[in-house]
């Protein structure tokens, strides 16, 4: 059976004077699929969908988006997309309703009264609809956002950080919204500060690590490829160094200590470890237990395995669409050529 492949990316390559953003990214996403694109500030995940929207010109290599040559094909590409950056960019002054029939009209969008009115039901704020969207919660506005982005009905919506400040009642309704829309057939590239995000979301993850895609794979099997997480957490921090030297015996991982929180731990290359084994062998060792566990990996983690970087330490992403996108919640319909 052959995949059809909705993002598709061969040798991606782009320079900002000295620095190699993107050093030949691939990046494969079959259609009607969500993609988790995360990697440490710098890894060049924004420039990546920056060139993938059109809003760059690679300086090498080549992509097809919904079928549409990148580079000879741009206008095409911005009709089959849509793009939500990591702040609302919806008008405060307006109303909720006036936001979306304004896209509708630059988007030459048939009837834009009733496909803001469409979408405003969809998205659970007809209610608020007249209110100027200054008023709305950020949750609100947000879910504003992305229905501007859907305004022309996008095969591949590139969301940005969807959910940053959202509390968690509006990223959990942003999830539902993402989940409808996969579900109903728009394959999403997603890039997200969260991994939890990630980890729920995404039938693929692209771990993305100084301008290549380092790893891929879904949430489930990248995990798989390191094995679990052994942890300890001792009562008497003096008996740290010990718990450290057990579990590296044990799991052949590099321990990581935490004397505040009196744990420590390391990923286990051993398979076959087991909870009760790794507490007999720190009992036999004299380590005094509050606690011992054995999970499954993070996401953090497995970049931390895989990559030798942590998504943690600069949070894992702090980079945006927002600083040099057009204003409006998609580009879709742009018929203009963006060029570095």
């Amino acid at each position: 059976m052959t995949t059809t492949y909705a993002v598709l990316s061969e040798g991606l390559e782009k320079r900002f004077g000295e620095v190699r953003a993107l050093r030949g990214l691939d990046l494969a996403v079959p259609a009607g699929t969500v993609c988790g694109v995360l990697g440490p500030n710098g890894a060049g995940k924004t420039t990546a969908v920056r060139v993938l929207t059109t809003l760059l010109r690679p300086d090498a290599g080549s992509a097809r988006i919904a079928g549409h040559d990148l580079v000879r094909e741009a206008a095409a590409v911005r009709r089959a997309i849509g793009v939500t950056g990591q702040y609302a960019t919806v008008d405060g002054d307006l109303t909720g309703r006036q936001n979306l029939r304004l896209f509708a009209r630059l988007h030459r969008v048939r009837n834009p009264a009733g496909r803001a009115a469409e979408l405003l039901d969809r998205f659970g704020l007809a209610e608020a609809a007249d209110r100027p969207a200054a008023t709305w919660s950020g949750g609100m506005r947000r879910r504003l956002d992305l229905a501007a982005s859907l305004i022309r009905r996008p095969q591949v919506l590139f969301l940005d950080e969807p959910t940053t400040g959202l509390d968690p009642a509006g990223r959990g309704e942003i999830w539902n919204a993402v989940r409808e829309l996969s579900e109903e057939g728009t394959t999403i590239l997603l890039t997200t500060q969260y991994l939890e995000e990630a980890d729920r979301l995404a039938d693929d993850i692209a771990l993305v690590d100084r301008g290549r895609v380092a790893h891929t794979g879904s949430p489930r099997h990248l995990k798989a490829l390191i094995g679990s997480y052994a942890q300890a957490v001792v009562a008497d921090p003096g008996a740290l160094a010990e718990a450290a030297g057990v579990l590296d015996r044990l799991t052949g991982g590099e321990p990581t200590l935490d004397p505040a929180h009196g744990t420590v731990g390391a990923v286990s290359r051993d398979s076959t470890l087991t909870l009760p084994r790794l507490v007999r062998e720190l009992d036999a060792a004299g380590v005094p237990l509050l606690d011992a566990s054995l999970r499954p990996p993070t996401l953090d983690e497995v970049f931390l395995r895989l990559t030798g970087d942590s998504l943690a330490g600069d949070g894992l992403t702090g980079d945006s669409l927002t600083g040099d996108s057009p204003a409006g919640g998609s580009l879709a319909g742009d018929d203009k050529e963006i060029a570095a």
